[in-house]
């Protein structure tokens, strides 16, 4: 049964999943995130992720190790886990994995009122969804095609990129399947609400 932890924001995981490969400073972390295409899969901010470290500091799973200077640059404090961290970050990475959740992505938010656009509306707003899919699809697999092939990472340590190119695929598949039924009119609209959703936008 899962507890309240000290620390519950993801990047906390992402960056607890990073210093198992080797201590390491917040700049260097965020490289690491970007290049690896992470930052498609955790919200990344400069602020953010010195915030996270921070908070992984004071629940004493990491602690800094070195600090750092090259040139004229400033110091660069170097973080890695505590016994403490590493344990905790397995046990909630384990939970994370065996337990599904109840999430509540934006998305779905407004397809509960998709009515209220109208045929015309929805079917726009859906086709442009659909070409932003096909873009994000195209740049995460160019992102992981990259990783893989300039042998910056295993397959492993980029894994979650290929499950962010399904549920994107997943998404497109659904959305085209609705943009068909509002052409063929097997999605209907009841008559008051299109005569409402054609004032509104009226």
């Amino acid at each position: 049964m899962s507890t309240r932890r000290k620390v519950s924001n993801l990047l906390g995981l992402a960056v607890l999943g990073l210093l198992l490969e080797r201590p390491m400073h917040p700049h260097a972390m965020a490289a690491e995130f970007r290049e690896r295409g992470l930052d498609h899969a955790f919200k990344l901010t400069t602020g953010s992720l010195y915030d996270t470290v921070n908070a992984l500091v004071r629940a004493e799973w990491i602690s800094a190790v070195e600090v750092t200077r090259s040139g004229n640059r400033p110091e660069r404090t170097v973080y890695a886990h505590t016994p403490v961290g590493r344990q905790e970050f397995l046990r909630w990475l384990d939970e994370l994995l065996r337990t599904p959740a109840q999430e509540y992505p934006r998305f779905v938010s407004a397809v509960t009122y998709l009515g209220a656009l109208g045929k015309t509306g929805a079917r726009e707003a859906l086709l442009a969804r659909s070409a932003a899919l096909r873009t994000l699809i195209d740049d995460a697999r160019r992102a992981h095609a990259d990783v893989l092939d300039g042998g910056r990472a295993p397959r492993l340590f980029v894994i979650e990129v290929e499950y962010a190119v399904r549920m994107y695929e997943a998404e497109l598949g659904w959305v085209e399947e609705i943009i068909a039924d509002i052409e063929t009119g097997a999605l209907e609209w009841p008559q008051a609400v299109a005569t409402e959703a054609g004032e509104l936008r009226g």
